[in-house]
């Protein structure tokens, strides 16, 4: 079932790659609640997004099922639009640690060996769909884990749910991004003419 479907995610993608591309994402700060499904357990975690430039984002995510497995992941995305900045496609990997349950199969004896509070690191990957409406963000991705150490097996993947809340608007990151960029410009203007008056001083 999770196979079917991250196939049917990385279609969509295929599928609308075509598009023309443009800056996606109508907020620049989000945070909230996701939950996330897989055949061996259900984990609610924190999500928090927070774009760092044109349709790159970075995401951070620590979840947990309260009993066995609590994990922390950082995701670096690309978002892209699909009509609208408010509709987009995101794609990226990133990577995870935390401590997860094991369950290592013996085919000579037929026994599966579970373990519990087993250090994990592993390699993220993600695809989804993602809609921001009156100040709330809505998503739906697939994420594939695959687990470098410490868990078996060694391929997890993950169905998540997440809603979040827009602390910060795109265009006002963007406002704050070109005032920060005008002062720049303005401080070197004024540092070159200092230089210039000191130079003639000199003179």
């Amino acid at each position: 079932m999770q196979k079917n479907n991250f196939i049917v995610i990385l279609t969509i993608m295929l599928l609308i790659v075509q598009v023309p591309m443009v800056s996606g994402q109508s907020y620049g700060t989000s945070a909230g609640l996701r939950l996330g499904n897989n055949n061996q357990s259900r984990m609610l975690g924190f999500t928090l997004q927070q774009r760092i430039k044109k349709g790159l984002t970075v995401e951070g995510i620590l979840q947990s099922d309260f009993v066995y497995n609590t994990t922390a992941h950082a995701i670096l995305e690309r978002h892209r639009p699909l009509v609208t900045k408010r509709l987009n496609y995101y794609y990226g990997a990133g990577v995870s640690f935390g401590i997860e349950e094991s369950r290592q199969k013996i085919p000579e004896s037929m026994q599966i060996i579970q373990t519990y509070g087993n250090g994990t690191v592993g390699v993220e990957l993600l695809a989804g769909l993602e809609l921001t409406l009156l100040g709330i963000n809505f998503s739906v991705d697939y994420k594939p884990n695959i687990n470098i150490v410490g868990r078996q097996p060694w391929y997890n993947g993950q169905v998540g749910i997440s809603a979040r809340s827009v602390l910060v608007k795109g265009n006002k990151q963007n406002k704050k991004r070109r005032q920060k960029a005008r002062n720049k410009r303005r401080g070197n203007q004024e540092g070159y003419f200092h230089n210039l008056i000191d130079s003639i001083k000199k003179k």
